[in-house]
């Protein structure tokens, strides 16, 4: 290539470069500028020869020019990435990213400033948008602190405000059966109070429990090895066989101790799958519950007899307030299966349901060693 090609290419590029460049003299005067930076200003680039830079900076760019720019190029005789703006012939604002260096001749003396210009636009819209995400996440953080706030403030009057006239109802009924030399007729409706009190309380817990799985953080567990499962779950079959005499249930517990969980929830999740069992499946048949311990996992397993669920049904299964048909004795607010759901979750678990027209069965799986029993739970 000869001198006077490369001469042309370095010109066009100087020109026609993808930035803004401009030299100015230590009086700010503009001594040239290409024809990019001419053109994003919409002027002539001769007519801007001789302006002072400050006529075609912004305010803003014109502050930053004096208190920022221009001092540090005398201590450094360069700055970089300079956020100012430039003004173009029709008074519009257009943010600009600027370096600066000062040329010194031999002797030291200033003998002008040479300023690249990048356009940023995208950049600032960018930063525009990423500040108002913050501000958009700061302000939904802050309305989840409150509605949490409101949330536990809920549970906690839900908790005070229904378990309270039941804890009355319950020492009355005590004190009736303790004090009091009742008729037969007295001693039967004082059974069917505490059967219904039985009742009451449960769906109180169930409904707070609601509360937690889907409008607090979830359920909060206490798990420990501290204890035997056995024997919580013993009783648990016990309790359904008192409410339902009339329903066998054949039971299997084969649990090789300890099993890292949180026993009541897991008692809680053993009854609500038992209940539904004994709900909706044949009274021909039994229930069959299973417990055991296989390869560092408890599996508890409630099977029944009965039509397949549907599949429609299926898929709501666990949802809360979800009823299938039941009979009218049974009926609840349909948060059982729900409820055992969150135990599951709660406990890293896992709760399946196999429906076909000879069973019904719900198997529940969970670690018997959590790795970092520290760590919370829910």
């Amino acid at each position: 290539m000869s001198d006077h090609a490369l001469a042309e290419d370095l010109e066009d590029l100087y020109e026609t470069a993808p930035c803004g460049y401009l030299s100015m003299s230590p009086d700010s005067k503009i001594v040239r500028l290409n024809r990019t930076l001419a053109d994003w200003l919409g002027s002539d680039a001769n007519k801007l020869v001789g302006q002072s830079i400050h006529d075609i900076l912004g305010f803003g760019g014109r502050i930053a020019f004096e208190t920022h720019i221009a001092p540090l190029l005398r201590m450094q005789d360069h700055v970089h990435e300079i956020a100012l703006e430039l003004l173009n012939a029709s008074g519009e604002k257009i943010p600009m990213i600027a370096n600066a260096a000062e040329k010194r001749g031999n002797d030291g003396t200033h003998q002008f400033t040479r300023l690249t210009f990048f356009k940023a636009v995208d950049r600032r819209t960018y930063e525009r948008t990423l500040l108002e995400a913050r501000v958009k996440a700061e302000a939904e953080a802050k309305a989840q602190q409150d509605a949490a706030v409101v949330r536990d403030q809920f549970i906690a009057v839900l908790g005070h405000d229904l378990r309270n006239p039941l804890a009355a109802i319950a020492a009355g009924g005590r004190m009736l059966r303790r004090n009091e030399e009742l008729t037969p007729r007295g001693q039967l409706l004082l059974d069917e109070i505490e059967k219904s009190l039985a009742r009451a309380s449960r769906l109180v817990d169930d409904t707070l429990d609601l509360a937690r799985g889907t409008l607090g953080s979830g359920l909060v567990l206490d798990r420990n090895s501290d204890e035997q499962l056995s024997p919580v779950l013993q009783q648990v079959i016990a309790e359904i066989r008192a409410i339902s005499p009339d329903r066998p249930i054949d039971a299997t517990i084969e649990i090789e101790e300890p099993v890292f969980c949180d026993r009541p929830r897991i008692a809680q999740l053993a009854s609500n799958l038992l209940s539904n069992a004994v709900s909706h499946g044949s009274a021909k048949r039994p229930v069959r519950f299973e417990a055991r311990t296989v390869d560092a996992e408890f599996v508890l397993s409630v099977a029944n007899a009965g039509e397949a669920i549907p599949q429609a049904a299926l898929d709501r299964l666990f949802q809360p307030f979800f009823r299938s048909e039941a009979r009218p004795s049974q009926n609840g607010l349909g948060l059982g299966l729900f409820i055992a759901s969150e135990i599951t979750k709660a406990h890293q678990g896992t709760l399946e349901v196999n429906s076909t027209d000879e069973e019904t069965r719900f198997t529940f799986r969970m670690p018997t060693i959590v790795s970092s029993p520290d760590v919370p739970a829910s």
